[in-house]
């Protein structure tokens, strides 16, 4: 009922675009009027685990920049605050600190068995490919065959199709590799 009378009372432009964003994960945040509305929808990006999508929802992130900052978090930067973002992205800290009412920084322990260790499944030697759980020898080696003939994989979507791989399988290496 509370949610009903508050949204009476928004205008049908912003109650249509409250809609949009809380129905669409992948809405892209065109102003900081939807940056507030993500805010009180309680929408947050984990700047520490985004991906280029993530954070191209943000408005004025290039693509370019995107992957900048996601292969640097993937390298082993941390990027802990506002401040350490915008180092990275060398944006003016102004031009993102309204966007720090949806960002979230975490650090993950890099040794903690909870974080898993990520394995480039385009570049890992059978060794390397073995540390992954559930991996079986049969799969790496598929893995290495379809890598010679075939190229580098661009993504899970690459990867499953190519190896045609069940999505159980698929959701649980997702988490250990990456590209």
């Amino acid at each position: 009922m509370l949610f009903s009378s508050f949204s009476k009372q928004l205008n049908p432009r912003k109650r249509k675009l409250r809609q949009q964003i809380e129905n669409d994960p992948y809405y892209r945040f065109q102003s900081l009027e939807e940056i507030a509305i993500a805010a009180e929808l309680g929408i947050k990006i984990d700047v520490t685990q985004a991906t280029i999508d993530d954070l191209l929802r943000l408005p004025g992130i290039s693509i370019h920049q995107a992957r900048n900052l996601v292969e640097l978090i993937q390298t082993g930067v941390e990027i802990l605050s506002i401040e350490d973002m915008s180092s990275a992205l060398n944006m003016p800290l102004p031009r993102l600190k309204p966007f720090a009412q949806i960002l979230t920084f975490s650090y993950y322990d890099p040794d903690s068995l909870l974080t898993p260790k990520k394995i480039n499944i385009n570049t890992a030697k059978p060794e390397i490919l073995q540390q992954i759980p559930t991996i079986s020898n049969e799969m790496i080696q598929e893995i290495i065959s379809d890598r010679q003939q075939k190229g580098t994989y661009k993504n899970l979507i690459d990867l499953q199709k190519r190896l045609k791989l069940d999505a159980i399988i698929l959701s649980e290496l997702m988490h250990y590799i990456t590209f």
